[in-house]
């Protein structure tokens, strides 16, 4: 039988949890992109201080779903379905690294790759990397929620530190100098920078990462053709042999 007409067989492996996260941190990663850059640009753009304000807290509240979706999907990395599993994600050990030498040399000499039913030895390192890099904002990010327009998890203690003293620390508003102690402000901006200049490197990082993950999916969709696509919002991907990897 050739390979032009044997049967394709559907396994599943994506659970709705995974597909779910995956969509909806599309859709954060979209919309804290769209205006972190407006932010990154408000001078040129000539937004004023008001603008600013409200472009930051859209930015932050994005940022809660992203870090919920994100947290949640860490925690699923646990408990989940099987292909969900950090333990079958993430690349290390041996014998990932024995399986990744083994893809490499099939890419380097042309020869067909093993079917993967979950990620390839290649996809763990990018879905590792894009982790990473996505952990990294979401912490900083809820840092500089605080420190630069005061919302919570820590505006309110940033703004007790700031504060000329109790009194004062309701009148602690974004873009404000009112009631705020200036010694105590330069040392909690001293304090935000490393978590500024942090995010800002990351995000470029994030970019340029989702940019070789979106190729790395369309060269690996050409090449296989087994709905790596589709299989986000199906949850199956198809075969016309038992993927290497199947429990």
């Amino acid at each position: 039988m050739t390979d032009s007409t044997q049967k394709l067989i559907s396994y599943p492996v994506w659970d709705k949890t995974v597909r779910i996260f995956h969509w909806v941190n599309v859709l954060c990663v979209l919309g804290l992109i769209a205006v972190g850059t407006v932010i990154l640009n408000a001078k040129a753009l000539g937004v004023p201080s008001d603008g600013k304000i409200l472009l930051k807290t859209a930015h932050v509240y994005i940022g809660y779903v992203f870090f919920v979706n994100l947290t949640w999907r860490i925690i699923w990395g646990f408990i989940g379905s099987h292909f969900a599993r950090w333990r079958v994600i993430l690349p290390f050990g041996r014998q990932n690294w024995l399986e990744l030498m083994d893809y490499i040399a099939d890419l380097k000499n042309d020869r067909p790759t093993k079917p993967y039913l979950g990620h390839n030895p290649i996809a763990r390192l990018m879905v590792a990397l894009l982790f990473l890099l996505m952990s990294i904002q979401a912490i900083t990010g809820l840092v500089l929620a605080g420190t630069d327009v005061y919302m919570p998890p820590l505006g309110n203690t940033i703004k007790e530190w700031i504060a000329v003293d109790a009194s004062t620390v309701d009148q602690v508003k974004p873009y404000s100098k009112e009631g705020v102690d200036e010694a105590a402000y330069k040392n909690m901006r001293n304090f935000r920078k490393p978590f500024i200049t942090t995010h800002y490197y990351v995000f470029l990082l994030l970019l340029m990462a989702i940019i070789v993950h979106l190729l790395g999916v369309v060269v690996t969709e050409l090449k296989e053709r087994n709905g790596l696509v589709s299989a986000m919002f199906t949850g199956n991907k198809v075969f016309k042999t038992k993927p290497v990897d199947l429990e």
